[in-house]
């Protein structure tokens, strides 16, 4: 059974900093590209960050860049995010997702079939 788990979750004041990783169990992922997504209460799910591979193009929503770095492994850990200067708006529930459907724009959940469970973050003034 394929599963994606998300780690490093949490609570943290305004400006600090967290690391989430994604492990992947039951499959390999090391050649496809890996997206992180979040979602908070009442609204749409929507993508943060996207890698094309190790090392690799990456993409950064508009209200992450600079902030935040995605990067991935070819090791059981296949895509982490680091979030730094973390804002009062960044409260949500992180996702990552491994993308296996090209036809799909990456920022289209459509073209991710793993999805992770989600991780919390929470941000304090």
């Amino acid at each position: 059974q394929v599963q994606l788990v998300e780690s490093g979750g949490g609570l943290v004041q305004a400006g600090g900093s967290l690391r989430l990783s994604c492990t992947a169990s039951g499959r390999t992922f090391s050649k496809y590209a890996k997206g992180w997504f979040r979602q908070a209460p009442g609204k749409e799910r929507e993508v943060v960050a996207f890698i094309s591979r190790p090392g690799g193009s990456t993409y950064y929503a508009y209200s992450v860049k600079g902030r935040f770095t995605i990067s991935s492994d070819n090791a059981k850990n296949p895509v982490f995010l680091q979030m730094n200067n973390l804002k009062p708006d960044d409260p949500s529930v992180y996702y990552c997702a491994v993308r296996t459907k090209t036809e799909y724009a990456i920022v289209d959940l459509a073209a991710y079939d793993y999805w992770g469970q989600g991780t919390p973050v929470t941000v304090s003034s």
